[in-house]
């Protein structure tokens, strides 16, 4: 499967700005040094210069200077060979999750609807292949499931994702499908292109949408668009629920219309 992250030029994978910006501007070393702490992954935990620059693009001599100053800094650790982000790195991501508007900005409501509900209710955003939970609420249970705020998750296997996704025109979304792909994770992922469209279509015209099993199948996830103004949507407010105990009957009946009711008062604040 192509990995965009990795496959473009040498640099942190563009997102466009709304702000014009002239790339007389733009700092290439900074793009290329987020690039190789965005290079490590689960998959590769530790890497030469090497490995880094394959992965990057970038010069090995060059890869191996950006991994050195990440170590000077703390924000990467070596054995003289090997290199490895060190925990300093959580700071970036805290960063956003503590200075952002949007997690702020949903907390409240998403913390009345966790009581109303009984459930934990997240807010998420969507990141290239993944979606992203920016916050959650605590929720009332002792014990509680659904993901904690900066945890990342393939976006065709979530709820958020299939609803976030439904604000892309189809060509986007087809471009989408043909660079990310469909992997596999449980027997219940729809990993075939023409199912997956046909189903981002259908929450795109039912403004939400239900998964069950695709990630987990012990798992259901429902999900609803939150959107500004304009209509466009920004963000995604869902629950991640125990399929054993909520059918798709009681989600629609008990737990869609609080969601949507949330999504409602919050269209006139983000």
């Amino acid at each position: 499967m192509p990995d965009p992250k990795h496959d473009a030029a040498p640099g942190a994978t563009a997102t466009p700005s709304r702000f014009p910006i002239d790339p007389a501007d733009l700092i290439a070393g900074l793009g290329r040094g987020l690039a190789v702490i965005e290079s490590f992954d689960d998959e590769h935990p530790r890497m030469t210069a090497a490995e880094v620059s394959m992965r990057t693009g970038i010069p090995r001599t060059a890869a191996r200077r950006y991994l050195l100053s990440l170590c000077h800094f703390g924000y990467a650790e070596t054995d003289g060979k090997r290199f490895w982000l060190a925990p300093r790195v959580l700071r970036l991501g805290q960063s956003y999750l503590d200075a952002a508007r949007l997690p702020r900005l949903v907390m409240p409501f998403i913390q009345r609807l966790s009581m109303a509900t009984g459930e934990t209710v997240n807010v998420s955003v969507l990141d290239g292949h993944e979606v992203v939970y920016v916050a959650r609420s605590n929720s009332p249970r002792v014990v509680s499931i659904g993901f904690h705020a900066g945890a990342r998750v393939p976006a065709h296997v979530v709820a958020p994702g299939t609803v976030l996704l439904a604000a892309l025109p189809d060509e986007a979304l087809q471009a989408w499908i043909a660079a990310y792909g469909l992997a596999g994770f449980s027997a219940g992922t729809v990993t075939a292109p023409e199912v997956f469209l046909a189903q981002v279509r259908a929450a795109r015209a039912q403004d939400g949408w239900i998964s069950r099993g695709a990630l987990d199948p012990g798992l259901v996830g429902v999900a609803v668009p939150l959107k500004d103004r304009r209509g466009e949507t920004k963000a995604c407010v869902g629950m991640t629920l125990q399929a054993q105990f909520w059918d798709d009957a009681q989600i629609h009946s008990k737990l869609l219309p609080a969601l949507l009711e949330t999504a409602q008062t919050l269209r006139g604040l983000i």
